[in-house]
């Protein structure tokens, strides 16, 4: 509330509540500043009162466990309410969306790990798939800005050249091919609010994905207040980026849009990079608290590629690129797009619908040493999700049931390179090689029962009925090789049961058991003759796991630890016949064992100054259990492609007046570099490091100046490995993508709040 005062005509009192934008709860303790000073604090029930002001009038409100936020005021306001965002520092009471039914953190028996705004914006903000290094059991190759490979819990570990056996979602909005391969390269983290990543099977809710689920969610302006922002950051390799941001706030609608450029020389030859990238998002709520949202995201991107390189090379000329792929001046290029609209419907006070339909493309140009690759890729689908609140047996439940489809039309074509007949041309596209089209599809029907027996006790339990199948046609006809046929796997049940017992306050326990699978690619199903392979079965595993969440020292200590075992079955592996081909076959088992920490300390060491070490740790026990390939016995090695360890550790610092300073250390343990365990790249540290202050500069209008240091002891190591790589023509194997040394990076952001 806003109260006029009656001292003078200058000199008035501002009256408000402030309260929690997540559950809408008093919020008590917040301090409320103005020109660096605290001049008020809000009482238990969230209210405050500052007295003689004199508007126009800037407050910063802040509190540990929310994000800070500004507001002004003028004479004309009234009905003050002032929603906060929670914090990671407040993470075990966030609620998870990417869950059928929304559940907090602290409650659920799952492994789920949350990264914020806040903690996106540790990094330079280049390379969005960095920060999933923070998250325990993820890790993330690194070719280059362009080629990363992100594994969970080992799962994704000998993939080539790109992720697979994860899904991801955009505000709901599948991110992975129909046959599971993923990148998220070119996603922008200036356009997401929020990251929620499930380590572990997730086949219960999201089908195909015996890795995991990544799932993103786009910035939206919700209850904060309406803004237009410029920022401009300059850097090592004449890498510049350039973002623009407007967010605006009705009371019955929102709007959000974001754009943004970056583009670098990037540091090995070979490695330039171009990427302009675009998000909308919108949200209109209708009568009966309905709500209707919509999503577009726009990608065009250009980017050079130096490939891996030799064992000689990655430690005597790391700069270089690979030799074909400089000659060649192999790049990839590509205009992505996804739109989606979703609707929310209260059918009753205690039973919701979610439907969402949603569209994505991708259209490529792919000039490669040994091919020019051409592709097109049109998807569509829909999601629709009933979640009803009841009671079973007179004990409190959630239900949660619906059914997802999803369509992918491929075209897909290869041409010659005459690259070396032409000097110093690059590539140049020659005959036809290949000219397939392919239709794949999935559908998956879910249900989900959250049921609590007893007040400390919560049991889960989700079941997922998943078909896929796909039809090719093959349409070149010059190789005397016809591939066109179809295939279908067969139907795949994946259950889940999990458990979670609070024993204390804010401590629980909990154990699970879940089921995930992944299919085939179309080219693995291809015999080398270009045959389908139709006695290929899908990757199937189980997930064992065990683990504690809980708060300590009157909430500022949060911590996880897991124990967990994922038997896969059915291995699929893909064998090299040729530069740019792989036959799949199923050669065995494997064990991922494995224990994972995190924690985070939250502390105030003087008036308003607030410091937030955290850890998180992973130590990996991957090996094949049966794996026998081309007469060669594998069994009992480690796993090629993960390491034996990953640890990140760092320091937040943050302060009432502006300043902030982030300190993070990385420490990675070797990594096999092939199934037969004859070659282990070198464990490496790394050290990064940034620091900002954002002040206010006139009313309304704020500046950020920040600037770090990426990689401060100039450390020499392998940011990503070429599992099992051969080398072709007498050359040696190339399995090694040099990690960036020591750059630099500065940048200055301007925002206008209204």
């Amino acid at each position: 509330m806003l109260i006029v005062g009656a001292q003078n005509s200058f000199s008035q009192n501002l009256t408000g509540q402030i309260l929690s934008e997540a559950t809408s709860e008093a919020i008590a303790n917040v301090n409320i500043i103005a020109a660096s000073e605290v001049v008020a604090v809000s009482g238990i029930d969230g209210f405050f009162t500052v007295e003689n002001v004199k508007f126009p009038l800037v407050l910063k409100f802040s509190i540990i466990g929310f994000e800070a936020q500004s507001k002004s005021f003028d004479k004309n306001q009234s009905d003050v309410k002032i929603y906060l965002k929670q914090s990671n520092e407040s993470l075990s009471e966030v609620r998870l969306r990417s869950t059928l039914i929304p559940t907090e953190l602290r409650n659920m028996p799952a492994a789920v790990s949350l990264l914020s705004k806040s903690d996106l914006e540790r990094t330079d903000a280049a390379n969005f798939v960095d920060n999933l290094n923070y998250v325990p059991g993820v890790y993330v190759n690194q070719g280059a800005l362009n080629t990363n490979k992100i594994n969970i819990r080992g799962i994704g570990g000998r993939a080539q050249y790109s992720t697979n056996r994860i899904q991801a979602y955009f505000d709901g909005i599948p991110l992975a091919t129909a046959e599971g391969e993923l990148t998220l390269d070119d996603i922008d983290q200036e356009s997401l609010e929020r990251v929620e990543v499930i380590k572990g099977p997730t086949s219960s809710i999201y089908g195909a994905g015996l890795g995991g689920a990544i799932n993103l969610y786009s910035a939206d302006p919700g209850k904060r207040q309406s803004h237009i922002g410029v920022k401009m950051q300059g850097g090592s390799y004449n890498t510049w980026k350039k973002s623009d941001v407007i967010s605006i706030n009705g009371e019955n609608s929102s709007f959000f849009a974001n754009y943004n450029h970056i583009k670098s020389d990037g540091w090995r030859d070979n490695g330039s990079y171009d990427r302009k990238s675009g998000l909308l998002n919108a949200k209109v709520l209708t009568s009966g608290n309905n709500s209707l949202s919509f999503l577009a995201n726009f990608v065009r991107l250009k980017a050079y590629i130096p490939s891996s390189i030799s064992e000689d090379d990655f430690f005597n000329d790391p700069e270089s690129a690979a030799y074909t792929w400089g000659a060649s001046r192999g790049y990839e290029s590509y205009d992505r797009g996804l739109l989606g609209i979703s609707y929310n419907h209260h059918l009753s006070e205690n039973f919701t619908n979610q439907t969402s339909i949603f569209l994505n493309f991708r259209n490529a140009y792919e000039p490669r040493p040994f091919d020019i690759l051409k592709e097109e890729r049109l998807s569509a689908g829909a999601r629709t999700n009933f979640s009803l609140a009841t009671s079973i047996f007179e004990k409190p439940a959630d239900i949660s049931f619906g059914a997802q489809y999803y369509n992918e039309w491929y075209e897909t074509g290869t041409f010659e390179n005459l690259y070396e007949d032409f000097d110093d041309l690059g590539s140049v596209r020659g005959e036809r090689l290949s000219n397939n089209e392919q239709d794949r599809y999935y559908a998956n029907f879910f249900a989900q029962l959250n049921l609590n027996l007893t007040e400390n006790l919560l049991v889960e339990a989700g079941l997922n009925f998943n078909t896929t199948g796909y039809s090719l046609d093959d349409f070149y006809t010059e190789d005397n090789i016809d591939q066109t046929g179809s295939y279908t796997f067969d139907a795949v049940f994946s259950p889940r049961v999990g458990l979670s017992y609070e024993v204390a306050e804010r401590k629980n326990l909990y154990a699970s058991v879940s089921h995930g699978f992944s299919t085939p690619t179309v080219a693995e199903t291809l015999t080398p003759e270009g045959q389908i392979n139709t006695d290929l079965k899908a990757e199937t595993g189980f997930n064992y796991e065990i683990g504690f969440k809980g708060n300590w020292l009157n909430n500022r200590l949060y911590t996880e630890v897991s124990l967990y075992s994922i038997q896969v079955r059915n291995l699929l592996v893909a064998q090299r016949v040729a530069e740019d081909q792989y036959v799949g076959i199923n050669a065995g088992k494997t064990d991922h064992n494995g224990i994972e920490f995190f924690g985070k300390y939250t502390l105030d060491i003087a008036e308003n100054w607030h410091i937030s070490p955290f850890v998180n740790a992973a130590f990996n026990f991957f090996k094949f259990d049966r794996f026998v390939n081309e007469e060669v016995d594998y069994s009992g090695n480690e796993l090629p492609g993960v390491p034996k360890h990953t640890i990140n550790a760092g320091i937040d610092l943050n302060t009432n007046f502006g300043f902030s300073f982030n300190i993070w250390y990385r420490n990675i343990g070797e990594i096999p570099l092939n199934d037969g365990n004859l070659l282990y790249t070198n464990s490496y540290q790394l050290v990064n490091l940034k620091a900002g202050y954002a002040f206010d500069i006139m009313k309304d209008f704020q500046l950020n100046i920040y600037g770090g240091i990426n990689n401060v002891f100039d450390e020499h190591y392998a940011a990503s490995v070429l599992p099992n790589a051969v080398g072709f023509g007498g050359a040696a194997p190339r399995f090694y993508y040099p990690g960036y040394p020591r750059n630099y990076f500065t940048g200055i952001a301007v925002n206008y709040f209204f």
